[in-house]
């Protein structure tokens, strides 16, 4: 069957030119950078389903070659655009599963090789940037180095003894930061515009376990990097106001957000994001900023983030101090100051353990609600101290980096027994809004960091709970399905649903957190 080529919709903008790319973008361009209004088209058309198939595709001829017969063939007679792209395109394709074993653990033994990639040469024309080590993907639609997933990946991967792959992460890791100044959400030309939740620390640290001290030194200027990426602009911003990454508050305190430097439709969920702004009645780059910088937070997306969570046209991420980012940037800051001192700079140390004890001291005290009881750690709006934020489980990550008092602690406790805790493991929040990062849904890097924060706190008996009960569902839903997937419903033994696309399988992070807690807090008593 033909179609005729689809006008570009209004609400779609036109590609940039290359001058108005974001200076982090560096000479990396994007699918709408080089398709223009062939991407659009075959975005809004969905010609091949997924969005994010399409900005994953390999292209058969240099990029300028295909637009160019784009623009002479669209204009003939039964033209048809899935045609076009599938003679042009040679589009990504999924790994194949090994067949399933009634261990779960050789299961996922057998799963590493088969997520591991390699791509140390950039492609013309392809969106996938070049790295000088061999990495782990997610799984899925995920064929590419993501940030935040890939410490929860390492942590199975430094307990499976495949220490020399991790470390070759690491080092892809310290290469992003060199080449781009940040560590970008992907290795894609797409996701170079953000980030995400920065764990690079906390990798630097799972590496060197036995003295973190000395990994922070050795990587102190990847560190300092990734701080100063977040910081930027910092000096310039008066009180109520922001930018990029930076805020400060009306009375002057300093706090960091989730951002993206293009206010454009994000190129993998292009057409979702058109129809977002479309139905949000609000200025459609705003709208598109707020989901982007969705995207950074890896919580895309979630009742969390929006001003009614029923409904993601309201999305203000942009406007929230997120408790979790601003816990982990004080991790960072800590981090730096432990290297400083290491390497013999005293300045430097006592200049980041200041920042440090700042950022604990505001989360203990602007981040701290006493509205739900025994009071909750939660985001903050930052022109708007007054307003509520839900309990999520984003909250714990203060007691993972121990920056809870033990007060707090023990009320954090009391929430996630009262509001959090399902039969599967901990929900991610207790909103039910059909996005992912909500209810029944339950992630692996939210099961790891609330079990280890409560253990760190006294609370032992309900970080064992939360882990064993995480655990049994997975290892439940993989004797019935033989997969492994990137969420599960916390209340009954089946996938997590939700969100803008299939749930996928793989899966890099709960491989990784399942073996993490089966070698640590499920580990047997010694008799």
């Amino acid at each position: 069957m033909t179609s005729s080529f689809p006008r570009r919709d209004a609400l779609a903008p036109a590609a940039p030119s290359r001058a108005a790319a974001p200076a982090s973008q560096g000479v990396a361009a994007t699918p709408h950078e080089l398709y223009g209004e062939l991407f659009v088209a075959v975005q809004m058309a969905r010609v091949l389903g997924d969005g994010k198939s399409f900005v994953d595709a390999r292209p058969k001829s240099p990029p300028a070659l295909i637009r160019a017969r784009f623009d002479v063939e669209r204009h003939g007679a039964g033209f048809s655009l899935a045609d076009f792209v599938r003679t042009h395109f040679v589009p990504p394709g999924h790994a194949s599963a090994p067949m399933p074993q009634v261990d779960i653990r050789a299961h996922i033994r057998q799963l590493w090789p088969l997520l591991a990639r390699e791509q140390r040469a950039a492609v013309d024309g392809e969106s996938l940037l070049s790295l000088p080590h061999p990495y782990v993907v997610p799984g899925g639609r995920f064929r590419e180095l993501y940030y935040w997933d890939s410490y929860f990946t390492m942590l199975g991967l430094v307990a499976d003894g495949q220490r020399g792959l991790a470390e070759g992460m690491l080092a892809n890791f310290d290469h992003l930061i060199a080449a781009y100044g940040f560590i970008p959400n992907s290795s894609r030309s797409y996701m170079l515009s953000r980030s995400q939740p920065p764990f690079f620390f906390k990798m630097v640290e799972l590496l060197q376990a036995a003295d973190p001290a000395a990994g922070f030194a050795a990587h102190l200027d990847a560190l300092k990097a990734e701080h100063a990426f977040w910081m930027d602009g910092e000096d310039g911003v008066a009180p109520g106001h922001a930018h990029r990454r930076v805020v400060r508050t009306a009375d002057g305190a300093l706090l960091n957000r989730y951002w993206d430097d293009r206010c454009t439709p994000r190129e993998e969920s292009w057409r979702e994001d058109v129809e977002t702004a479309e139905a949000s009645g609000r200025p459609h780059e705003q709208v598109w900023r707020d989901l982007r910088a969705g995207a950074e937070s890896g919580w895309d997306f979630s009742g969390r983030w929006c001003a009614d969570p029923t409904d993601i046209a309201t999305i203000e991420t942009t406007a929230l101090a997120p408790v979790d980012l601003n816990a982990l940037l004080a991790g960072l800051e800590t981090a730096i100051a432990l290297g400083a001192a290491r390497t013999g700079d005293a300045a430097a140390a006592q200049a980041y353990e200041a920042r440090a004890a700042t950022r604990r001291m505001l989360l203990q005290t602007r981040f701290w609600q006493t509205g739900n009881g025994e009071g909750y750690f939660a985001d903050l709006n930052w022109r708007d101290a007054a307003d509520p934020r839900p309990l999520t489980a984003a909250g714990l990550v203060p007691l993972y980096l121990g920056l809870a008092t033990a007060a707090q602690a023990d009320a954090m406790a009391e929430q996630v027994r009262r509001h959090l805790l399902g039969a599967n493991g901990l929900l991610t929040t207790a909103l039910t809004t059909g996005q992912q990062w909500d209810a029944p849904n339950g992630w692996a890097p939210l099961q790891w960091m609330a079990a280890q924060g409560l253990a760190s706190q006294g609370h032992a008996d309900l970080a064992r709970d939360i882990a064993e009960r995480w655990c049994a569902s997975v290892h439940r839903v993989f004797l019935a399905t033989g997969r492994l997937l990137e969420k599960y419903d916390v209340a009954q033994d089946r996938p997590g649903g939700g969100g803008e696309y299939e749930t996928q399988d793989g899966f890099g992070w709960t491989n990784g957190v399942y073996v993490a807690f089966k070698d640590g807090l499920l580990r047997p008593a010694t008799p």
